[in-house]
């Protein structure tokens, strides 16, 4: 474990125990009286959108989860988290690692974002990479569904994922609020709590949070690794587990903000820790030791009473760095130093019409090192910084609602060229150099209100983003891939042209919402293998290494999603119906080949049952078979995921709540097919976790 690593859990543990027994504390004085609290939280506007509606006002397709629902949905990672919402799958890298992936995109056309601004770790540059966010910190994470460019980054083509944290309080609080919860169990046998409490006068706030996880090895059914990654050399060890998948991390922050009639300015420190193994499919143990230092500051003045009617200014500085482990020794380690910002204006109606203007910067260092014999590095030292301006404003018609924005971005990514700092005598990165591009993106939308029930919404973009700097630059064997990943410094912006269209019906407490969509890419980027061996300098011919090359094709996505919760039953309790599905199709237009990864149709029911303290779930979700495959990848069969879940909220002053989450009940061998690791890590198997967690 790094030095660092252990300077950042010490504080942590104390900080658990401290913050775990000062909510009871302050709740007995200040809630003896009651006798029980409703820990539902309600409904809140859509933090990343600058007008801040609701959900069913937004043009874009948009999921939200925060409050009780949060809290039962949330998993270890992310990814799996969010997971099953529809047009979201995950790429799951076993237990520990698991990035969202929003209609069969990931890495950078998928934006992660906390509080509104860039995490700026490594994740989207390696699926072993975790996020540098822990799930257990959320209060509020939103999704956007398709292309988000024009308020969020150029390269949110994908979409956005936001995890709202409360760590700046930006609104008055008057006494003591908090929330906490410890659970134990799962199929890696999880234990692990977290504790929040924000403090406060009505002008000055404070928060702090902590949060500790511990996983043993996934149970899973059957060996990890199939026959075919058995030929492609795995080891069928171990029947039952998934080896070298434990992880220990933990986290914590301290925020302050001032708070006033019209707006508040404030700071938040944090750090999260994380050391965990990546499953390799053989006897190698493979760790990654992370840490990721975070400094956020957030200010907004509102009802300015001139044409500029409010100011938000949002911008966090973020120190990450891990270390990757072969059998316990360094081979390299990824450092990355950014900042990224955003100076937001709204301007008052312009007769109905709302909008805003705002400012995005980012400046961010990675670089990458090998250590000794077998230690390489992926990447020569890059800098990348983008500016970019936009625009987004929205018109009220009676029933219809118009909606338009563009942006326009700079972006320059510098090569420091050269070799390994660790092994002068490499030159494979070639000379210093600078790539720039100039993007634009356009998006235009309608919502159309046909009565009280039903609208129907449509969204036309164009989009364009700039490479990234693993795509142009990187020259090396990469060990969570099993390739030799080549770069291409040539490679030009991507482009593409997508129509989005969506169906809504609302009706007391019934809900349902379908979206259609196509994309069609001009030059979609992407890492595909090219058949050639090389050795472990690139050298064709001569070796075992898996040749993989970054490329543009023309690509089209076109897909569907829905959602729906129908109330089936009201009187002895209340019963709901759940129903989503959701499909998508890529296809290399060049070639007529899949897109690689993609993830086959999905559909799911459900029931959720509530009666007094008393809330159950039945949940099935069955994946389809995918032998829709690229010339490169191996077809993954179909599974069914039955989870069960049972929640009794006890008649305390501390708003308990007592739950059981049962997963995969029918114990069956799921592989993502979305991941790098579908032949040598599968999802766990039958499980049962319990906690207790609480709000006052």
């Amino acid at each position: 474990m790094s030095n660092s690593n252990r300077l950042a859990r010490k504080p942590i543990a104390i900080a658990i125990t401290t913050l775990f027994l000062s909510p009871l504390l302050l709740s007995a004085t200040s809630f003896a009286a009651e006798q029980q609290i409703n820990i539902d939280a309600p409904p809140v506007p859509i933090t990343g959108n600058p007008l801040g509606v609701s959900s069913d006002q937004l043009v874009v397709p948009v999921s939200i989860l925060n409050g009780r629902e949060l809290s039962l949905r949330r998993e270890s990672t992310l990814g799996e988290t969010l997971n099953g919402t529809p047009g979201v799958n995950s790429s799951y890298f076993g237990p520990n690692s698991s990035r969202p992936i929003i209609r069969g995109m990931d890495g950078d056309r998928v934006r992660m974002m906390q509080n509104g601004v860039g995490l700026l770790d490594a994740s989207a540059l390696s699926p072993d990479h975790a996020l540098g966010v822990d799930p257990f910190i959320a209060e509020q994470i939103e999704v956007i569904r398709g292309p988000a460019t024009v308020l969020y980054g150029a390269g949110a083509i994908g979409g956005v994922v936001n995890v709202i944290d409360h760590r700046i309080p930006k609104e008055p609080i008057n006494g003591a609020t908090g929330r906490g919860e410890v659970r134990y169990g799962g199929a890696d046998q999880e234990k692990g709590g977290v504790a929040v409490i924000d403090v406060g006068n009505g002008t000055f706030a404070i928060h702090a949070d902590a949060y500790q996880r511990k996983t043993e090895d996934l149970s899973i059914p059957g060996y990890a690794v199939t026959r075919r990654g058995e030929a492609d050399g795995g080891e069928r060890v171990r029947k039952g587990r998934l080896i070298n998948s434990g992880a220990e991390s933990n986290g914590g922050a301290f925020g302050a903000s001032l708070t006033f009639d019209k707006g508040h300015i404030g700071v938040s420190v944090s750090t999260a820790a994380s050391k965990y193994g990546v499953p390799t499919g053989t006897s190698e143990l493979t760790n990654i030791d992370m840490l990721s230092q975070r400094t956020e500051l957030s200010s907004e003045v509102r009802e300015l009473g001139t044409f500029v009617e409010r100011i938000k200014f949002r911008m966090a500085h973020t120190d990450y760095q891990h270390t990757e482990f072969a059998d316990k020794i360094a081979e390299s380690r990824y450092l990355n130093s950014g900042v990224e910002g955003t100076l937001e204006a709204a301007h008052q109606k312009i007769g109905d019409m709302s909008g805003v203007v705002g400012f995005q910067f980012e400046n961010t260092k990675l670089k990458t090192l090998g250590f000794g014999e077998h230690g390489h590095s992926l990447l020569p030292s890059t800098q990348t910084t983008r500016k970019g301006i936009y625009l987004y404003e929205e018109l009220p018609l009676d029933r219809l609602k118009l909606s338009a924005g563009g942006r326009v971005d700079k972006i320059n990514i510098r090569s420091g060229g050269g070799g390994d700092e660790h092994n002068p005598g490499e030159f494979h990165f070639g000379d210093p150099s600078s790539k720039h591009f100039n993007t634009a993106n356009l998006s235009g939308g309608a919502l159309f209100k046909l009565d009280e029930n039903w609208s129907v919404g449509s969204n036309l973009t164009h989009t364009e983003r700039a490479p990234t700097a693993n795509e142009l630059f990187v020259n090396g064997i990469h060990h969570a891939t099993s390739l030799y990943e080549l770069g291409n410094a040539d490679l030009k912006k991507e482009r593409s042209n997508g129509l989005d269209a969506q169906l809504r019906w609302k009706d007391a407490k019934n809900s349902f919402n379908v979206s259609a969509y196509y994309t069609r890419f001009q030059n979609f980027i992407n890492l595909y293998k090219t058949g050639v061996l090389v050795d472990e300098e690139g050298v064709e011919g001569v070796g075992v290494e898996k040749q993989a090359i970054f490329r543009g094709d023309k690509v089209t996505f076109r897909g569907m999603e829905a959602d729906g919760r129908f109330r089936i039953y009201e009187g002895s309790g209340d019963l709901d119906l759940t129903l989503r599905g959701d499909y998508v199709r890529a296809t290399n237009s060049d070639t007529g080949n899949p897109v690689p990864r993609i993830s086959p149709m999905r559909l799911g029911f459900g029931f959720d049952y509530k009666f007094n303290q008393l809330g159950a779930r039945f949940d099935v979700l069955h994946g389809f078979k995918q032998n829709r495959t690229d010339a490169e990848e191996f077809s993954t069969d179909g599974y069914t995921m039955v989870n069960a879940m049972a929640t009794y909220r006890l008649k305390t002053a501390y708003g308990l709540e007592l739950f059981a989450k049962a997963r995969n009940l029918l114990d069956q061998e799921i592989r993502d097919h979305s991941s790098f690791l579908k032949e040598i890590a599968p999802m766990g198997g039958r499980s049962l976790l319990v906690g207790v967690r609480g709000e006052f």
